[in-house]
C-alpha cells in the first residue's frame, strides 16, 4: 500500500489525485446485494456492470476489488443512505464500516455520495419503462449503482471545471 494511501475522499481531493483515463466504480451496497456501476474512461457516463449477491464479506468483496482491477477503477463511489433529513442511520453506520473493512483490501479509495432516493428513482423509471417485476428485482441494484455514480460524475465534472 502506498504510504499517502487514504482510504475515505472528498469528492474535490478525489478530483486532484485522479489519474487521467481511469475509471470510477459505483456502489450501492444493500443488505442481500451489492450493485456496482462502472463509468467510461472520459468519466462522463455511469453504466450497470453486475450484481453481487451477498454471500460472505470476503467473497463479495474479493469479486468487487476483482472487477475494480480488471476495469482499471481508481476510486470507488458508495452510495450513503442517510435519512431524508440527513441524519445517519444504523444502514450508514453498516456502510462505513464496510469501507473500514474494505479499504484496507482494496488500496483503492472511497468517497460517499448521497444515495437518498437513488433506488426509488431508479424504480420508478423501470415502472415507466414497463420492466416486470422480476427484471426491476434483477437489474435495480446494478442501476441504483448507475445512479449514484452519475450524480458524482456530474458534480466530478463541475468540481474540475471550478
Amino acid at each position: 500500500m502506498e504510504e499517502n494511501f487514504v482510504p475515505v475522499l472528498t469528492l474535490e481531493d478525489l478530483s486532484l489525485r485522479l489519474p487521467g483515463k481511469a475509471r470510477l466504480m459505483g456502489i450501492d451496497l444493500g443488505t442481500k446485494t451489492i450493485g456496482l456501476a462502472l463509468s467510461d474512461v472520459e468519466r462522463r457516463l455511469a453504466s450497470p456492470l453486475e450484481t453481487i449477491r451477498r454471500t460472505k464479506f470476503t467473497a463479495d468483496v474479493t469479486r468487487m476489488i476483482e472487477l475494480a482491477r480488471n476495469h482499471g477503477v481508481a476510486a470507488f463511489v458508495i452510495g450513503l443512505p442517510l435519512n431524508m433529513d440527513g441524519s445517519e442511520g444504523p444502514r450508514v453506520q453498516s456502510t462505513r464500516a464496510f469501507v473500514r473493512q474494505t479499504a484496507p483490501m482494496a488500496k483503492i479509495p472511497f468517497v460517499f455520495w448521497d444515495e437518498r432516493l437513488s433506488t426509488a428513482a431508479v424504480t420508478r423509471e423501470l415502472i415507466a419503462q414497463d420492466a416486470s417485476r422480476a427484471k426491476r428485482a434483477e437489474v435495480v441494484d446494478r442501476m441504483a449503482a448507475a445512479y449514484i455514480l452519475q450524480g458524482a460524475l456530474d458534480r466530478l465534472a463541475r468540481v474540475t471545471k471550478g
